[in-house]
Formats: C-alpha cells, structure tokens, sequence
C-alpha cells in the first residue's frame, strides 16, 4: 500500500509540474505573439501610411487629413512617376547592385573558404586584418575614393560605384560567410577527398553549394545598403542620364517639393523590390544568420 501511495503521490506531481509548464508556455507564447504583433504594427505603419498618401490627390493630405482613407483612390501619381524616366533609373541601379553583389559573392567567397577550412601562419592575421576594415566608416573615404575614380577616368560612371560598393561590403561579408563555413562539417570534405576531389573541387562542388543561405544572408544585406546609397552616388554621379534610383527620388523631391503624394508613389516604387526580395529569400535569410551565429 505504501509504495501505491508513493507512485500515485509521484503521478501527481508530475502531472501538477506539467500543467505548470505547460501553463508557462502558453503564457510566453502569448506574450511573445503580442510583442510580435506591437512589433508588426510598428514596421507596417510607415509603409501603409506612405502607400495609401501615394493613391491621393496633392491637397488631399491636408483636406481629408493623412490617415483618412484616400477618397478617391487615383493612380496619376505613379503614371506621372513613370512616365518621368522612373524605370532608367531603376534600371542603372539594377545594374550598379547586382554587378556589385555578384562580384562581392564571388570575393568573399574565395576569401573565406581558407580562412575557415585551412591553417597556416598568416591566417589569424589576415581575419583579424578584414575584421579591423569593419571599423572604418565608409563616407571617410570619400574624397580620397573620388581623387582615384577621377584619376583611371570612371569618374561620371556606373563603374565609379562598383568598386566602392564591393570593396566596403567585403569585411563584413567575409566575417560572416567566414564564421558561416566553419561550421560546414569536415566530414564532408573528408568524403569528397577520399572520393578523389581537390582542393578546388571541394570548394565548387561541396562548400559553396552547402553555403547557399549564407550566401543569401549576405546578398540581401548588401543588396539593401547598395540599393539605397546616396552620398557616393551623388558625388561621382552628374549627368541625368546615368543617376541611380536614390538620386532619382531627391530629383523628384525637388521638382514636386508640394506634391507629397507623388513623392510617396517613388518612395513606394523604389521599396518594393527589397521587400519582394526578402519575401523570397526570408527563410535562408534566417537560416544564413543562425548559421553564423552558432560559431563567431
């Protein structure tokens, strides 16, 4: 009888602990879905209330007031945005961003692989070297970057943004996908070499397909910052013809400086791409970024 009374008296302690943690998490999860929908409703905010003034007449704002629902919902802006050379623009920045993405991929690449899979002397002080270039602020280098762009003629040039670009994405590129392929197994290029590859065939053919999402990662994380850089653009950048998206919106600016909402369309038009990029790539995104957390 006394060792019934034990096991039931044990049954019903676990079964209180359970209902505790159970209770516990039910009350973390509502929490934690609250936090998320404050922090939803905080992000989606600035983004609804530009597009909805990008559906409004030019006094509209004032009249109906900005977060009073559009009446009537007219598109002119955006014809009016468009039919402005919008998509150049657009175009040239396409250009300029994937030119540099590719080419920082590809370096960054190369860089990290023996940083992360090989040993030898230097090697601590090459990373620690790309680590410290984090350090540098980019706009420091403005003048000294223009004097050389004038110097080998890319000055007034979508090419005198390539570099720049690619050179100040590198440090932090190479210090993720870095930390990103140390913790690829080495099992794996173990198999590969007893299988009769190389070197070269191992980067190729194992690493840089298992780094896809760090790759990722790091594609839409420069891919924002290069998309929306200005202030070497604006200084290397003079003719109308070869400008970029983000001097295009303060083109716009200045001519329609009243027409809000026809400010609001560019800004829309110019966001779009990102936010339909981080759709698509969101989950490797996330997993680029856990991946790289795990091993700094």
């Amino acid at each position: 009888m006394t060792g019934e009374i034990k096991v039931s008296n044990m049954n019903n302690t676990q079964e209180v602990d359970y209902k505790k943690a159970k209770l516990k998490s039910r009350i973390a999860w509502t929490i934690a879905i609250i936090f998320a929908l404050i922090q939803l409703a905080l992000t989606l905010t600035p983004f609804f209330f530009m597009l909805m003034n990008s559906f409004r007449k030019q006094f509209d704002m004032l009249q109906q007031g900005v977060f009073h629902l559009p009446d009537p919902w007219i598109i002119e802006n955006y014809v009016e945005v468009v039919t402005h050379g919008f998509f150049g623009y657009f175009l040239r920045s396409v250009i300029v961003v994937a030119i540099s993405l590719v080419l920082m991929l590809i370096i960054s690449a190369f860089a990290a692989y023996p940083l992360s899979r090989m040993k030898f002397k230097l090697n601590g002080f090459i990373y620690a070297s790309i680590v410290a270039m984090m350090s540098v602020p980019m706009h420091v280098t403005l003048i000294p970057v223009f004097k050389l762009t004038t110097t080998v003629g890319l000055y007034d040039s979508l090419g005198s943004l390539i570099g720049p670009y690619v050179a100040f994405a590198l440090p932090m590129s190479v210090f993720i996908l870095t930390a990103f392929m140390k913790t690829i197994p080495k099992e794996v290029e173990e198999s590969a070499e007893i299988d009769g590859c190389n070197r070269y065939q191992n980067f190729f053919m194992m690493i840089l397909p298992l780094s896809k999402s760090g790759l990722s990662t790091l594609a839409i994380y420069n891919g924002v910052s290069m998309w929306n850089e200005f202030a070497f653009a604006n200084t290397f950048l003079i003719t109308p013809e070869k400008k970029t998206l983000p001097l295009a919106l303060g083109q716009f600016k200045g001519e329609h400086s009243l027409n809000i909402p026809i400010n609001m369309a560019v800004l829309t038009l110019s966001v779009l791409p990102m936010i339909i990029l981080f759709i698509i790539f969101q989950d490797k995104l996330v997993k680029g970024m856990m991946a790289g957390a795990v091993k700094g």
